[in-house]
């Protein structure tokens, strides 16, 4: 999911998107696997607006779904709620993934820029905030959402939004959140049975050794999408070194915070033994073949994010055979010395464009996509996490949210963000090539922490 210097990066950017929470843009599921309540939800009532825009009678919104996805038909239902209530039009184009790199960017030096658009956070804070394109959206966590008095910021939680990559240069959140996202380790309970978290690396290893004796591959890994091959050490890094710590690894100029803090070295030899457990064919299929030879049930294991459930229930589907899955998950457990019990999350939400001509329209919006009874269509209908405590979980993710809300867990924004360092430049051009040798056996964790080391400062070096 990354940026350019940023046109330059799109050829991988697009390798990158096809796994993002809603995958290769599939439709809302209508087969064996549909999840109960999406007529409900699309056909009920809609709820009155907190705020009307004074003056704008339409605005244009730039959406990262496309029409037919589960996100897509609950946007739907909400611009026509919008309308119905306020009387404001949106002008929707429906450019999936890609449309911040392939359209936004180029964009943002013209007139011709959305008022709305969305992305994860990281995404927006490199490619589009950094270089002035947001604006703050402080005011908008005042507006009401159409429930009494409740406000914007009194409904979301504040882990959602309140952290340092949320906020411009002028200390303002410039993205406000709809969709959480985190990972996981998921099985199939109706195969795998009801596996318990591993308390320890060596108990995670017993899993897939046990899968193995089973006749099944343990895990299925996309190889051919870069963030996902990125999670293994990074997930057991952040362990190591907590919230921050693989950032600021990643922007010292000199390089050598790789090798002087030294659960990065521990990190990667806890990575480097996963590879040997991969199904065979892991670094030349294309996504999402091996993701779906796992819901083939060839493997026993997938390590993803939250939207896994509703990518392969939308597989399955297709593949018209009355398969189901009984999702269950786990997170990845604590390795020897490792102090920080983490858990990754993502936020997915809307920004408003420096630009906007219709930017009071498009805050209001967001706050009435907000309301309870618009949001309630993220899990009914896309089978997603919301930042909202109060609405319900989806039957496949509870035991992730439950580990989101864990008080005894610590937080830190997928990667540590390092994906949107320099534009995401630094993980194209630093970490993805020393992570792929380091899961083909081609680097030993030594040669991989001092590859970073090495290849880190050179690339600060040459950004002047």
């Amino acid at each position: 999911m990354r940026r350019s210097k940023l046109m330059a990066l799109t050829a991988g950017v697009s390798l990158l998107l096809a796994g993002c929470g809603g995958g290769a843009d599939t439709g809302s599921g209508t087969g064996e696997n549909a999840l109960p309540g999406v007529d409900q939800y699309l056909n009920a009532p809609c709820p009155e607006a907190g705020v009307k825009p004074a003056t704008d009678k339409e605005f244009t919104y730039w959406a990262m779904w496309t029409a037919d996805e589960p996100q897509g038909k609950v946007l739907q239902k909400a611009f026509k709620c919008f309308q119905e209530k306020t009387g404001v039009k949106v002008n929707v184009q429906w450019l999936g993934r890609k449309a911040y790199t392939q359209n936004l960017v180029p964009a943002l030096n013209t007139d011709a820029v959305p008022d709305l658009f969305d992305q994860d956070v990281s995404k927006v804070g490199a490619a589009i905030m950094t270089p002035g394109g947001t604006q703050g959206l402080d005011d908008v966590f005042a507006m009401k959402v159409g429930e009494g008095d409740k406000t914007v910021r009194d409904v979301l939680s504040k882990s959602s939004y309140d952290f340092p990559q949320n906020k411009d240069k002028t200390g303002q959140n410039f993205m406000v959140p709809y969709t959480v996202q985190s990972s996981a380790w998921w099985y199939n309970k109706g195969s795998a049975g009801d596996v318990q978290q591993p308390k320890t690396m060596d108990d995670l290893l017993a899993l897939f050794d046990k899968a193995k004796a089973d006749g099944k591959a343990a895990i299925s890994q996309d190889g051919d999408i870069p963030f996902y091959n990125m999670y293994f050490f990074t997930q057991l890094a952040e362990r190591y070194v907590g919230a921050g710590g693989l950032n600021k690894a990643a922007t010292d100029k000199t390089g050598q915070a790789w090798k002087t803090e030294p659960g990065f070295l521990k990190a990667a030899t806890e990575t480097a033994k996963l590879p040997k457990y991969f199904i065979d064919g892991w670094d030349a299929a294309k996504f999402p073949q091996v993701q779906q030879r796992w819901a083939d049930g060839d493997s026993r294991y997938l390590y993803v994010g939250t939207w896994a459930p509703s990518e392969t229930r939308e597989y399955l589907d297709k593949q018209g055979a009355g398969t189901k899955i009984d999702y269950g998950s786990f997170q990845f457990p604590m390795p020897a010395g490792a102090t920080h019990d983490t858990v990754e999350q993502m936020s997915i939400g809307f920004a408003v464009t420096k630009k906007a001509k219709h930017a009071e329209a498009a805050k209001a919006f967001i706050a009435y996509f907000l309301n309870k009874d618009i949001l309630s269509g993220i899990p009914a209908v896309a089978d997603n996490l919301v930042p909202r405590a109060d609405l319900a979980v989806p039957d496949d993710l509870k035991q992730v949210k439950a580990a989101l809300d864990d008080p005894k867990k610590e937080h830190v924004l997928q990667y540590d963000g390092i994906d949107g360092i320099a534009g995401g430049k630094w993980q194209t051009d630093v970490f993805d090539p020393a992570d792929t040798a380091l899961l083909k056996g081609q680097l030993t964790p030594e040669q991989f922490v001092d590859q970073l080391a090495a290849k880190g400062a050179e690339f600060w070096k040459n950004q002047g």
